[in-house]
């Protein structure tokens, strides 16, 4: 009788300690959610309090005079170097147009036709208005690759390469002619002379030849 009396209170014992540790899991779980929501809150309340100083920065942005000069409103003004320059730009254009609108006289160059040359016949054609020291071995050269390349690639590869190069060529015949009818002879656009004659141009290329 006794034994089971003992047996008795142990199982008591027993269930007087599941329910203690299971009344502690629950408070520590209520605890933990408790420690959750007043985290949710304190972010929330962060949150809403960044909200209302971005709202106030732009109101008090939009709030500012439209008049107002930004600080570094004199780093975007152009300086005196770059007036210069442009003028300088400006005044080689006019006189560029100006050379293209003067009808050639005698012993000049017509830019039309060694523009034309030049953009139908590539470096052929600077043979009418440029130096022959350099002319004569691009227009060797061209005719070499341009056979080599013709031989190899099919016409249209090479249409796309004709349309970028030959508009180039025609420039080139369009400033020697300029060229040669400002300095009174046939320039050169490359080469190592020592200065360039002011008659040309600093657009415009080189100093004169006497080919």
């Amino acid at each position: 009788m006794a034994a089971d009396d003992d047996e008795v209170r142990a199982r008591l014992r027993a269930l007087e300690a599941e329910v203690a540790a299971s009344s502690a899991a629950d408070r520590q779980r209520k605890a933990e959610a408790r420690e959750r929501i007043l985290a949710r809150r304190a972010a929330a309340a962060a949150e809403s309090d960044a909200l209302r100083q971005r709202q106030a920065a732009l109101v008090s942005r939009k709030a500012r005079p439209t008049d107002e000069i930004p600080a570094d409103a004199d780093d975007a003004r152009p300086s005196a170097n770059d007036l210069a320059r442009a003028m300088q730009l400006a005044r080689k254009a006019g006189d560029v147009k100006a050379e293209l609108a003067r009808a050639p006289k005698a012993g000049e160059k017509s830019w039309l036709i060694s523009a034309g040359l030049s953009f139908f016949f590539g470096p052929l054609g600077w043979l009418y208005a440029g130096s022959f020291r350099e002319t004569i071995p691009a227009a060797v050269l061209y005719v070499m690759v341009a056979g080599i390349v013709s031989k190899i690639l099919p016409a249209f590869l090479l249409m796309p390469v004709l349309m970028v190069l030959l508009p180039l060529s025609g420039i080139a015949g369009l400033v020697y002619a300029i060229g040669h009818n400002r300095a009174g002879k046939r320039i050169r656009l490359f080469g190592d002379e020592q200065a360039k004659d002011p008659r040309v141009g600093g657009l415009l290329g080189r100093g004169p030849d006497k080919d």
